[in-house]
């Protein structure tokens, strides 16, 4: 199932350079391979090659790789590794919206060298309250993503477009 649409969520950020933003984009799809395997779908991800799930067809291949793609990710957050850039792909897995966004987050911290004690003193937070912040699994209000990207000098834009 090739994605119809995108979607695209950008920081933009002045505090690098004077008078120039950094813009940094995270596409909401990473792309996935399914492979026939006795009758059910096997799902890998290049991007991710701890990412290994499967379906009974197609559509629940799918399904299933978006549910182990915020797996993976959350074990990368978690362990403070890197998240990649989506890759090229013909068949993708999408990110939830807040899903991506807490990787944004992962990702300017780990840029700045920010930890998560530091972003709790710029916020006036709780350590757990950043904690959960990062946590894929916690539905936190998109205030308060705001807030924490605002911290690390950063605006947060959304932009959803479709295909002609």
């Amino acid at each position: 199932m090739p994605l119809l649409g995108w979607s695209r969520l950008t920081l933009r950020s002045g505090a690098l350079l004077p008078n120039s933003q950094t813009t940094i984009e995270l596409m909401l799809a990473y792309p996935i391979d399914l492979t026939d395997d006795d009758g059910t779908v096997l799902v890998t991800a290049p991007d991710f090659p701890e990412l290994t799930t499967f379906g009974d067809d197609q559509d629940e291949a799918v399904a299933r790789a978006a549910d182990a793609l915020e797996e993976a990710i959350a074990a990368r957050i978690s362990h403070r590794q890197p998240i990649p850039t989506p890759s090229a792909g013909a068949v993708f897995a999408t990110l939830p919206t807040l899903t991506a966004i807490k990787v944004l987050l992962h990702q300017r911290m780990n840029a700045l060298g920010v930890n998560k004690a530091e972003l709790a003193r710029r916020l006036g937070w709780h350590l757990p309250q950043v904690d959960r912040a990062l946590d894929i699994n916690h539905r936190s209000r998109l205030d308060s993503m705001d807030a924490a990207l605002g911290a690390l000098d950063c605006r947060l834009t959304v932009e959803t477009t479709t295909a002609a």
